[in-house]
């Protein structure tokens, strides 16, 4: 291996659907059974709610409902992956809602494919690329860039509100 050779980076795998997402194993905090949310009032839909983590409230996004999706149902296997999202110098807590995890495997960054182009109208820059696993294709999530600071805005103000 040469030294100027990226070294590999881990990743978690899950599921949404049928499809299996990673992420940096470095943006995950921890995973968590799927718990009862609060619902806060005026939110976009893909926020199912916030959830209390050691006295911290806990903005919950379905990644699902987010990508076009149906709504998350909850499972044995349903649960919540703490993530740290960088919006602009401020790093925020989500809990992303997935039907599963699956793994964390390591991936060297040649064994990344670009993000596919669908055309000018579809964005998919929140997309780091296609990897493969076990013959199968990976989708690689790049956290920091799948919500608008818009949305994160949003996020924040109901991390003001009040749990029971």
């Amino acid at each position: 291996m040469s030294e100027n050779a990226a070294a590999p980076q881990q990743y978690l795998t899950f599921k949404l659907a049928e499809e299996t997402f990673a992420l940096e194993v470095s943006k995950v905090r921890e995973i968590l059974d799927f718990t009862t949310v609060t619902k806060v009032p005026q939110t976009p839909d893909f926020m199912r709610g916030v959830i209390n983590l050691r006295g911290g409230v806990v903005p919950v996004i379905d990644l699902r409902l987010k990508f076009g999706m149906s709504p998350t149902e909850k499972t044995v296997n349903t649960c919540v992956i703490v993530v740290e999202v960088n919006m602009g110098s401020d790093t925020v807590i989500l809990g992303a809602l997935s039907d599963s995890v699956q793994e964390v495997f390591d991936l060297d960054p040649d064994q990344i494919e670009p993000a596919p182009r669908i055309g000018t109208r579809l964005k998919n820059d929140f997309l780091k690329g296609m990897g493969k696993r076990d013959g199968n294709f990976v989708i690689i999530l790049d956290i920091d860039k799948v919500f608008t600071a818009d949305e994160l805005e949003l996020t924040q103000s109901a991390e003001g509100e009040k749990l029971p």
